[in-house]
């Protein structure tokens, strides 16, 4: 072979070189402008078509592991503990659980009672309905003996209530006869004028007890209060009256009733006609109401005290 055919053979191996360096980036670059290959699925050997070849299923990398599922009873496992229980709810457990409490010791003595009744003997049940008989009776006389104190004590209020508006009556009736209190009521009214100075005491005092005779319950004489124990005399000019001096005329107002009181005055030879035999004159009128308002101061006994004490 000759220079000439080695320098051409060496640039057609040149040539095929650079052919096949420029495929291969060609081929590279192809390479990376289309996608990845999607590996081929698996395909099931019942599937398969025999006698069709089938390309090797490639290596798939495992799947990442996931949780494992849990079962129901799991869930309401880890639902229930741990407990998340709040004061509510712990209030209401003890609530509920006080009231199961009471209600099952009350059937259970219930159920105790009963079955100690229903294995007791005939003689036991009947000491039992004697010993209930005597409680019930004991109990009967015992609300009996409260109602008669009851009673007792409405009648004794009824009598201290009675005994006090008594007290006070009589008190009243006392203070009007001693002249401790004022009175007032239907009565008269008489006024002796004496002018010449002839009426004494003694002439007073008759017709003060004329009026007491004819039912005068309160005299009052010039303002002076006629009692039970009232006196009068002469002490010169006029007349004095418990030792009040007065001066006619002489005005009498009298409590009582009227048609008694003037008739016992103008009797025959009584108040009226001895009082005109000295020259004086008598004027008596009838009212409905006279009040007598003189009082007497109470007098505290020296010696006398009550029976009762």
């Amino acid at each position: 072979m000759s220079e000439h055919d080695d320098r051409r053979a060496g640039a057609q191996g040149d040539i095929r070189a650079g052919r096949r360096d420029a495929s291969g980036q060609s081929g590279n670059g192809l390479r990376r402008e289309l996608p990845q290959e999607v590996p081929a699925r698996a395909v099931p050997a019942a599937q398969a078509v025999p006698g069709q070849a089938h390309a090797p299923e490639p290596e798939t990398e495992p799947e990442a592991t996931s949780e494992p599922r849990l079962t129901g009873r799991q869930r309401l496992a880890q639902g229930l503990w741990p407990p998340r229980v709040t004061r509510a709810q712990l209030i209401v457990a003890l609530l509920l659980f006080g009231l199961g409490f009471g209600l099952a010791v009350q059937v259970a003595s219930n159920s105790d009672s009963d079955s100690a009744l229903r294995g007791a003997r005939q003689e036991d049940l009947v000491r039992i309905l004697d010993e209930l008989d005597d409680r019930t009776q004991r109990l009967e006389d015992e609300k009996q003996g409260l109602e008669k104190q009851r009673d007792e004590l409405e009648n004794s209020s009824d009598q201290a209530e009675e005994a006090r508006r008594q007290t006070i009556e009589k008190e009243r009736q006392l203070g009007i006869l001693a002249g401790t209190v004022a009175a007032q009521g239907p009565g008269i009214t008489m006024t002796i004028e004496d002018t010449k100075g002839t009426v004494e005491s003694d002439m007073l005092l008759d017709a003060i007890q004329e009026l007491r005779a004819a039912g005068a319950e309160a005299i009052q004489v010039n303002g002076v209060r006629v009692v039970a124990g009232t006196y009068l005399t002469d002490p010169g000019k006029g007349v004095s009256v418990d030792g009040n001096k007065i001066n006619a005329p002489y005005r009498f107002k009298v409590i009582g009733q009227p048609q008694d009181l003037e008739p016992a005055l103008n009797i025959p030879g009584g108040v009226v006609q001895t009082l005109e035999k000295e020259h004086a004159s008598v004027v008596i009128e009838r009212s409905t109401k006279i009040v007598v308002d003189a009082l007497r101061a109470a007098k505290r006994p020296d010696y006398a005290r009550s029976s009762s004490q």
